[in-house]
């Protein structure tokens, strides 16, 4: 109740966080960045997704399901972090938030969280901790459609309260990392919810660049079309350099689970000024996201490398999909399947 409680406080009373700071944008160029540099040399990533749906044999929940319902009999991000190493990887990231709103942090702004779950382990600080131990990057999954605490996406006089919660929550995730590790990507999905201006990219953008400046931030189906800019889906197979950026400022290009055409394009437009932007894939290991009792199916190693051979190319990047199980564990069958990828991609 308290934490309720300090969430309405907080909606009423608080002012933004950028008011009074100086404006961060990308800066126009038809090459990349040093930090788009530091994402592009990656090149290969772990997604992990992890949380309420692990328990629910659902890829999407609606923020009806118990917080008590996630309860993982351990978390073991030190396991995932290693195999993620062992498979080549340089980085993971991890749904913080998926749609339905639970949180795997303490969050002063929700009870749907782990700390009202059946495990309270702070994953966030876990994984940063690990991330630390094994030199390996971390990025941070976080969705902009919350089914809990918005539930009344298609109000637009309720934007600026979620608005706020956002940006609140977005600085508690980076309170929690920045003792261990830095945030190397935000990767946030469900934009498609509202209109393309409803969502506060800006302050987004500001919130974290201010605190983390080479933090590469990328929101899901990102570029729209000349006649219209809010244009979705726009296939990457469909994308011409010059098309306008759906979700300005950001950094990167996301369409899952598309893969990049071949010397995909790389220069969008914002405001009559050109950005280059790679394309970071999105792969399932198996044919989950979230781990499902009903998922055994594995995709071949073969086509798997064929995958990371054309998600890679042209300064592209690819994070592959293996979701730790209700034991809070990465399966031991994508352990194989990883090791077998690496003695054929490298």
């Amino acid at each position: 109740m308290k934490k309720i409680l300090i969430k309405f406080l907080f909606l009423f009373l608080a002012m933004p966080f950028v008011c009074g700071q100086e404006q961060i944008l990308p800066v126009p160029s038809n090459q990349p960045s040093p930090a788009q540099q530091k994402q592009i040399a990656r090149k290969y990533g772990m997604f992990i997704h992890f949380g309420l749906n692990t328990f629910q044999d659902q890829e999407w929940t609606d923020g009806s399901k118990p917080a008590s319902s996630y309860r993982p009999t351990a978390v073991d991000t030190d396991q995932w972090i290693k195999a993620a190493k062992d498979a080549g990887m340089k980085y993971v990231i991890l749904t913080a938030k998926h749609h339905e709103g639970f949180c795997l942090w303490d969050s002063k702004y929700t009870e749907y969280d782990v700390a009202s779950s059946g495990n309270p382990t702070n994953v966030i600080e876990a994984i940063a901790k690990s991330c630390k131990k094994y030199d390996i990057g971390l990025g941070l999954y976080y969705s902009l459609w919350d089914r809990k605490v918005n539930t009344d996406v298609k109000d637009p006089s309720k934007d600026a309260a979620y608005n706020e919660y956002m940006l609140r929550q977005l600085n508690e995730l980076i309170d929690i990392v920045e003792p261990y590790t830095n945030i190397v990507e935000f990767w946030f999905d469900g934009g498609w919810e509202k209109e393309n201006y409803r969502w506060p990219v800006k302050d987004i953008y500001q919130t974290i660049k201010s605190r983390q400046p080479d933090c590469q931030i990328g929101i899901n189906w990102t570029i729209g079309l000349p006649e219209n800019p809010d244009a979705h889906p726009v296939l990457p197979e469909n994308q011409k350099e010059g098309y306008p950026i759906r979700y300005f400022p950001s950094d990167f290009r996301l369409g899952d689970p598309y893969l990049p055409a071949d010397n995909d394009p790389k220069i969008f437009t914002h405001d009559g000024k050109e950005y280059y932007m790679p394309w970071e894939s999105t792969i399932c290991i198996s044919e989950r996201w979230f781990y499902n009792t009903t998922d055994k199916k594995y995709k071949p190693v073969d086509e798997l490398a064929k995958l990371y051979r054309q998600c890679t190319k042209n300064n592209n990047i690819l994070i592959l999909n293996c979701p730790p199980d209700r034991s809070g564990k990465i399966r031991a069958k994508d352990i194989q399947v990883l090791k077998e990828l690496r003695e054929k991609i490298h």
